[in-house]
């Protein structure tokens, strides 16, 4: 029988027949809406919970010594034990547990309401109709911005980057200061605060993820003897690392990787120590300065360009490194200003 307020005789209201009837069955659909909504919360939180307190990874010792004696080796992804990792995978669960627990109550609302009015002898056929199309319209309009939610969704569950990162994404690099499900805001060096749609993102450079590397190309004299030369310099890193204020910043033991690259004027050797995140900057930096003294106490130098003269007229070559090399550059700039302005390097 349909339920209709001008069919009903008073009567019947006191009925048990009209009770377990359509009013049974809608408390049934209702209490089964809300059971089901409060079930599946149940579930994303725990799972949410379970992603937040995750395992933390073990600490891989690279040494048959160290592992013998339980002594922990610095060489290890560091993201995946320490505070900040256990943060982010915080925030990580709580944000996705916060978005699929509104997609579970909106969906099975929906559906709990529909299902009400189809008992109480609604049509929906036009207003299924009407929403269809009325979707329809809407997808076509906002499908960016489905895009740009969808995409931000997946960085966060993928930990692809967070609040405190230095991020290349394309056009925009710089430090991540805020991190939402349709854009995030990166400060690059200068100042400058980049929104980026998250739709709008086709690649991540993360440089605060597991570990570092500085690369130091250093330019020596062509004629230098390669083999000592590299020696110099990794003893010079091996000193950095052993200083106590870059101990705890240099993961591995620093490495020569060869002959980088050769000119008329140097030979480059390339040098590569891995740090933690964030740090690679700094120790290239201190790197640096170590290296320029030890080369001087050496009594080597970065040897300089080949200069072209033009005196009289006339080009005149003067390789670098040569005696007349620093006679030529004062005779180029003693010169006329016409002369001077020629004189390159």
């Amino acid at each position: 029988m349909d339920l209709n307020v001008a069919d009903v005789d008073v009567a019947q209201l006191g009925t048990l027949g009209f009770w377990m009837d359509k009013p049974l069955r809608v408390a049934v659909i209702l209490i089964g809406g809300f059971l089901l909504n409060l079930l599946v919360r149940i579930v994303i939180r725990r799972m949410s919970t379970k992603i937040a307190n995750g395992e933390t990874a073990k600490l891989e010792k690279l040494d048959a010594d160290a592992i013998g004696k339980n002594i922990k080796d610095p060489r290890y992804w560091l993201m995946q034990d320490s505070p900040i990792a256990a943060v982010r995978r915080a925030q990580r669960a709580q944000t996705i547990g916060s978005v699929l627990r509104s997609i579970a109550t909106v969906v099975i609302g929906v559906m709990t309401i529909l299902m009400v009015m189809t008992e109480l002898g609604f049509d929906l056929g036009p207003l299924l109709a009407s929403a269809g199309i009325a979707g329809v319209a809407i997808g076509f309009g906002a499908q960016t911005l489905v895009k740009d939610y969808l995409s931000g969704l997946f960085m966060v569950a993928e930990d692809q980057y967070g609040i405190g990162d230095v991020v290349d994404l394309g056009e925009a690099s710089g430090t991540v200061e805020s991190v939402g499900l349709r854009v995030t805001q990166v400060r690059a060096v200068d100042g400058t605060l980049w929104h980026v749609r998250n739709g709008e993102i086709l690649r991540v450079g993360n440089s605060s993820q597991g570990w570092a590397r500085a690369v130091l190309d250093i330019p020596v004299p062509y004629d230098a003897d390669v083999e000592k030369v590299s020696d110099l310099i990794l003893s010079s890193a091996k000193d950095l690392r052993a200083d106590p204020d870059y101990r705890r910043l240099i993961l591995d033991d620093p490495e020569i990787w060869g002959v980088e690259a050769l000119t008329g004027e140097s030979v480059v050797i390339r040098l590569a120590i891995r740090t933690k995140p964030l740090e690679q900057w700094g120790v290239a930096r201190a790197m640096r300065a170590r290296l320029k003294g030890d080369l001087d106490r050496a009594g080597l130098r970065i040897p300089l360009l080949n200069q072209t003269v033009i005196k009289d007229g006339s080009p005149v070559l003067v390789p670098a490194g040569s005696e007349s090399h620093a006679d030529a550059s004062a005779d180029a700039s003693a010169g006329t200003p016409d002369e001077s302005r020629q004189a390159k390097q």
